[in-house]
């Protein structure tokens, strides 16, 4: 099992940036495709980014495309999410997600059995 620690979240405002960080260990990193996902207050956690093994297949959820950007370094086991031109409605608390696997890419929570404990992101307008 690898474990996942996020980091990297903050307050910033409207149409700033942030990069999260999540740094795993524990496992064999180049094994896991991963994810990235959020949860709003009252609101039920939801799918942002995912990459795959190798890095070479990326997909977003239409509502960060073109503003967010998730990528990987297997050789330092980390996994980033870049966050550009930011809202208020992406505050939430994001979350990094492991899955082992041969290949793919994946988008639901219950297709990650690896997870971290979060980090805030909370953008003022």
């Amino acid at each position: 099992q690898v474990q996942l620690v996020e980091s990297g979240g903050g307050l910033v405002q409207a149409g700033g940036s942030l990069r999260l960080s999540c740094a795993a260990s524990g496992g064999t990193f180049s094994s896991y495709a991963m994810g990235w996902f959020r949860q709003a207050p009252g609101k039920e956690r939801e799918f942002v980014a995912a990459i795959s093994r190798g890095g070479g297949s990326t997909d977003y959820a239409d509502s960060v495309k073109g503003r967010f950007t998730i990528s990987r370094e297997n050789a330092e086991n980390m996994v980033y999410l870049r966050m550009n031109s930011l809202k208020p409605e992406d505050t939430a608390l994001y979350y990094c997600a492991a899955r082992l696997t041969y290949s793919g890419l994946y988008y639901r929570e219950y297709d990650y059995n690896n997870w971290g404990q979060g980090t805030q992101v909370t953008v003022s307008s």
